[in-house]
């Protein structure tokens, strides 16, 4: 396949191979360079491989954290808090500043109305008025929903059904790790083809399966559809910590924790950001340090965690594909 910016090993072969983080830099070469050219929802236009797989270890504070960028940690936690309290309104992720989800109905927003608001603009309005976010900020039963309000439905006895309690599977799966950890049960699904419709984007972290091993707790994370430049560095980080709340939360050290990709992807307009990645070198050992143990997993909060040794390279900036 041709490519506009054929990137060769030497470019990134030249650092300690054994740094965790060059699996990653050589998934995005990989894409890059041999991956089949397709076109997708968005019109954009992708690179793509089917079938990728990555594994990092989490031992001593370790955390996939990656070096060649500035990723933003905490506005990856705070997205990883939003969802365990189940809220699908991006009302609360705008008052943090964190953006992840405004583009979804911003994108909405301009073609029912037909109003041209910019992003700023949009997210400002959704945090002062609670009405016009209750309108247009809600993305439908997403990734949080899932987790921790599975619908369920009841027969009436009468030939209907009716909403029953909602299943909290991150409850359950803490709950399961401490009664039976040999289980090979322990899931966190968010593919709820019944709901899939009403979803401003289907989940693409789909499916988290732990595993207990040697007193520590792994993690596997099936992900349909990755964005491998801006979407699984946060991806990643977002795993990986939510691995260390539950591993804490049912006194087990952290493990591996495994990352497996369905359609991962670049996408053409990346490239820039591709090739200045790629350039660089991994380097330095960052380390999380979760500073309290709160009752619950539902009752952390973004002052709970501390990085060190944390010197990225300078930030990297690409378009998302809505």
């Amino acid at each position: 396949m041709a490519s506009t910016a054929n990137l060769d090993d030497s470019l990134i072969r030249t650092g300690n191979e054994r740094h965790q983080e060059w699996q990653y830099l050589d998934l995005m070469r990989r894409i890059w360079n041999e991956g089949s050219e397709r076109q997708d929802r968005t019109g954009v236009g992708t690179r793509s491989v089917f079938g990728a797989m990555l594994r990092f270890d989490l031992a001593d504070g370790r955390m996939p954290l990656l070096t060649t960028k500035r990723v933003y940690w905490k506005t990856a936690t705070r997205e990883m808090l939003w969802f365990l309290t189940g809220d699908t309104n991006i009302r609360s992720l705008c008052a943090q500043g964190v953006e992840i989800w405004t583009d979804w109905p911003l994108d909405r927003f301009r073609r029912e109305t037909g109003e041209d608001i910019s992003r700023e603009d949009f997210s400002a309005r959704i945090v002062a008025d609670g009405d016009f976010a209750q309108a247009w900020g809600d993305l439908g039963p997403v990734y949080g929903k899932q987790w921790v309000d599975w619908p369920t439905y009841e027969a009436d006895g009468q030939g209907a059904y009716r909403k029953g309690p909602g299943i909290n599977q991150v409850a359950e799966v803490v709950a399961s790790l401490k009664n039976n950890p040999g289980s090979r049960r322990h899931i966190i699904e968010g593919w709820n083809v019944a709901e899939l419709d009403q979803m401003a984007l289907p989940p693409c972290h789909k499916t988290y399966q732990f595993h207990v091993a040697d007193g520590r707790l792994n993690c596997a994370l099936y992900q349909r559809s990755c964005d491998v430049a801006l979407g699984l560095p946060f991806n990643l980080w977002s795993a990986a910590l939510l691995q260390r709340m539950i591993a804490q939360q049912v006194d087990l050290e952290p493990g591996e924790l495994v990352w497996m990709g369905g359609d991962t992807h670049l996408y053409i307009n990346h490239e820039e950001l591709v090739t200045q990645q790629l350039s660089r070198e991994p380097a330095g050992a960052p380390v999380m340090k979760i500073l309290r143990r709160p009752d619950s997993i539902f009752e952390y909060t973004i002052n709970d965690f501390e990085v060190s040794d944390y010197a990225p390279q300078g930030a990297l900036k690409a378009p998302i594909a809505v």
